[in-house]
């Protein structure tokens, strides 16, 4: 008999229907993402322009940025009374350090839901129709349509047709349990009933709304299967915030490859003195070449069974991945009570260094070191790390040179991060 991995924890509410998944329904009865009422809906429309990296002479005097428009967009639900709480009023501060670790305290975010079982040594899983899905959320949580406009410019419109006639539409709908200002789902062709598996054509997607905000505070992230995704239906997440994240601000060692496969322009770096090792994907001659890059990484990962989180970082230019074993820790009781009672789900934002608390103890408390402990756990050895890696870089089509090849003297380089806000609406307040 098979033996199955799981863990119990709070499953995450994204949306406000999705405590009635489970109920049986003789038709719909509300607008819903579904095929009986999506398809003949209107929803708003936001068109990135053909290559949302090149910025249109409109760019710099225009106020409808998409950041702008997501903002309000959202603010307009939570006006409504959407979400579950009210994040701009949960405290955060940075955590002083070398590295400036974000605490969120957020002591409602996990109440009033029981532990669920979740499945954790099976990165690739069917889609189940039965359970909680995107089609079931309503179409009051969703901001607009995200589709390419195949123009040199951007445009939106409040009220329009669904668009992408020959599939099926991305749409961008709010997270009713945010972890900060913004936090949105992204959910590609969510008609389609994808399950959480990164494809180039997603993937992609997600690069083009991260270069279409345009802004080095709006970040997408990614949690596979077994890596604290809770959902079975393809959506990346989104948030803005006006602070780098730590693993932004991490010293990198840039990988040297051969010149056959550096024609994409594409740059692999490792992390080094964070507590989380990953590689870090840059540049790439255009934005496909970026995703084509990083996405066939994935692939091998998820085809593996190997869980991840992925963080899109600086307008899409910079990508982190990061294969992790804290699920499965978990599963064989391999992490300290201690941890486990913080109730912390390491996923990528957490990873990359904005860590949502749930007690007010463990946030007074935080400190770079307890950051640090908690963060060593998701962690692959180095010695399995360098093993994944060989592998990733196999199917990336990428060929690492002989270390000789490199220049004497090298030594670990700095990303510069941005060090002031642009002018967008305010969000939670962050203690400096």
């Amino acid at each position: 008999m098979e033996m199955k991995l799981t863990i119990r924890r709070v499953p995450t509410v994204v949306s406000n229907y999705q405590d009635d998944a489970d109920k049986p329904r003789a038709g719909c009865g509300r607008n819903c993402l579904g095929h009986c009422c999506l398809p003949v809906s209107k929803l708003s429309l936001y068109a990135f322009k053909a290559n949302p990296a090149k910025p249109s002479q409109e760019d710099a005097a225009s106020t409808k940025s998409l950041v702008n428009i997501l903002l309000t967009e959202w603010e307009d639900r939570m006006a409504r009374g959407l979400f579950r709480y009210d994040v701009t009023a949960c405290e955060t501060k940075v955590i002083p350090g070398n590295l400036g670790f974000v605490a969120q305290l957020n002591e409602g975010r996990h109440l009033k839901k029981r532990p669920t079982e979740f499945r954790v040594d099976r990165v690739l899983q069917p889609f189940d129709p039965a359970k909680f899905n995107f089609t079931k959320v309503g179409q009051e949580e969703v901001l607009f349509q995200f589709e390419n406009g195949a123009g040199d410019d951007s445009y939106f419109l409040n009220n329009a047709p669904i668009t992408a006639a020959d599939r099926a539409p991305n749409v961008v709908a709010i997270n009713v349990s945010p972890i900060e200002y913004g936090h949105v789902l992204l959910i590609p062709r969510v008609l389609d009933r994808l399950p959480q598996r990164i494809d180039p054509e997603s993937f992609l997607l997600a690069l083009q709304m991260a270069a279409e905000a345009a802004s080095p505070y709006f970040r997408l992230g990614y949690n596979s299967l077994g890596a604290f995704a809770t959902i079975n239906h393809l959506h990346f997440q989104a948030y803005y915030l006006s602070v780098p994240f730590p693993v932004e601000k991490a010293p990198t060692h840039k990988i040297p490859l051969s010149e056959d496969t550096m024609k994409s322009g594409v740059t692999v770096s490792k992390l080094i003195n964070y507590p989380v090792r990953g590689l870090v994907f840059e540049g790439g001659n255009t934005l496909n070449d970026l995703a084509n890059v990083v996405s066939s990484a994935c692939i091998w990962l998820q085809d593996n069974n190997v869980p991840y989180n992925v963080l899109i970082s600086d307008c899409g230019k910079r990508i982190f991945l990061f294969p992790q074993c804290y699920a499965e820790k978990q599963a064989l009781g391999e992490v300290s009570q201690e941890l486990l009672d913080t109730q912390v789900n390491p996923a990528v934002w957490e990873i990359s260094g904005h860590i949502v608390l749930k007690r007010r103890n463990d946030y007074e408390e935080a400190s770079e070191t307890s950051a640090w402990k908690l963060l060593a756990e998701v962690s692959l050895s180095e010695e399995r790390f360098e093993e994944v890696k060989a592998y990733i870089f196999t199917a990336a089509g990428l060929v690492q040179a002989d270390e000789e090849e490199v220049s004497e003297g090298e030594e670990a380089t700095y990303a510069p991060v941005p060090v002031a806000p642009l002018p967008v609406a305010e969000g939670c307040l962050v203690l400096q």
